[in-house]
């Protein structure tokens, strides 16, 4: 078992991210969220369900995916005290005016994995078995790519390799936008031996790779996302 005061989570964390920590990661606004979005890797996170609320196509995309509906719900679940814990662990790690206080982050984050377990449950189709660097979708096919906690987050076991593959990835089956956070890694320490490259990758390909500096910052140092148009 990992020591949650650690530097490191340990295994993948199944996350439930609501729609507003999604607006406040990638900065979105409501004329982002139209046509088809991609959330890569999508977890336990509500988005994909408030997304269509708002009438957007989206679709979410993950490993997890390939367990039962059942069982990927009753993980999000868990996973939540698994996060809080080491949230709490970690305190001093990050800033609380967003959520108001660790116990306001839990709440959120439970009613979101709740949110995602019914909609998962009710529509499977919304939700894709896939990890990157090979997703299962075809070229040019969403107007917009979300991923979060993933890339740079996991820099003690995902190398450089792995990061230009998977980015390449997300701009083959985007179109339009793709925004990607956050750019620290889980201990909140900058990612020099991974952005760089990512960059210069980025620009080899014509894409115009971007830092972008956000008005949201729960993780410290983590106030900023990496966007590129694959158009």
């Amino acid at each position: 078992m990992t020591d949650p005061g650690s530097h490191s989570i340990g295994e993948y964390l199944i996350s439930s991210r609501s729609m507003a920590e999604y607006r406040a990661m990638f900065a979105l606004g409501d004329s982002d969220l139209t046509g088809k979005v991609l959330d890569c890797p999508g977890g336990g996170s509500s988005f994909t369900a408030s997304a269509h609320e708002l009438g957007v196509d989206a679709v979410a995309v993950d490993p997890v995916y390939r367990r039962s509906a059942a069982k990927i719900a009753e993980r999000a679940v868990e996973e939540v005290s698994r996060g809080s814990d080491w949230i709490r662990a970690n305190v001093e790690k990050f800033r609380w005016d967003f959520y108001g206080d660790p116990e306001g982050h839990q709440r959120m984050r439970r009613e979101s994995a709740e949110k995602f377990a019914a909609d998962i449950a009710a529509h499977p189709d919304r939700y894709r078995a896939g990890a990157l660097p090979r997703l299962p979708f075809a070229d040019d096919t969403f107007d917009l790519v979300l991923s979060s906690h993933l890339l740079f987050t996991y820099a003690d076991r995902l190398d450089c390799r792995f990061h230009i593959a998977a980015l390449r990835e997300l701009a083959r089956v985007a179109k339009g936008s793709v925004r990607v956070f956050p750019l620290v890694d889980q201990a909140g320490e900058a990612v020099d031996e991974l952005l760089p490259p990512a960059l210069v990758e980025l620009e080899s390909l014509g894409l115009r790779p971007r830092v972008q500096a956000l008005d949201y910052e729960f993780q410290c140092g983590a106030d900023a996302m990496l966007a590129f148009d694959a158009s």
